[in-house]
């Protein structure tokens, strides 16, 4: 998954804040490669290196739907815990 990100590093802190990992070997100033899991990794990218690729323009979440994503859990509690620490993390607008 490729996400336009506005600050590559308050997406990294928002991440790591939940626990994940960087792939630096696929980050640097512009991007950063969350790993999600084995199979599954996000490419944070800032809106300029994110036009490199998608030229249309960049969706305005305050009006518009970008993407959808859902991922497994094992459990209710895992979902709390996560919806609990991006909370605390203040994030839903990366």
């Amino acid at each position: 998954v490729n996400l336009p990100v506005a600050d590559v590093a308050a997406a990294r802190r928002f991440y790591t804040g939940l626990g994940l990992s960087i792939n630096e070997d696929f980050s640097d100033e512009q991007v950063a490669c969350v790993t999600v899991s084995d199979t599954i990794v996000v490419m944070l990218l800032d809106h300029a290196r994110f036009a490199d690729f998608a030229p249309h323009g960049i969706a305005d979440t305050r009006s518009a739907t970008e993407v959808l994503l859902g991922l497994s859990a094992t459990s209710r509690a895992e979902v709390d815990r996560w919806a609990d620490r991006a909370a605390a993390l203040g994030g839903t607008s990366l």
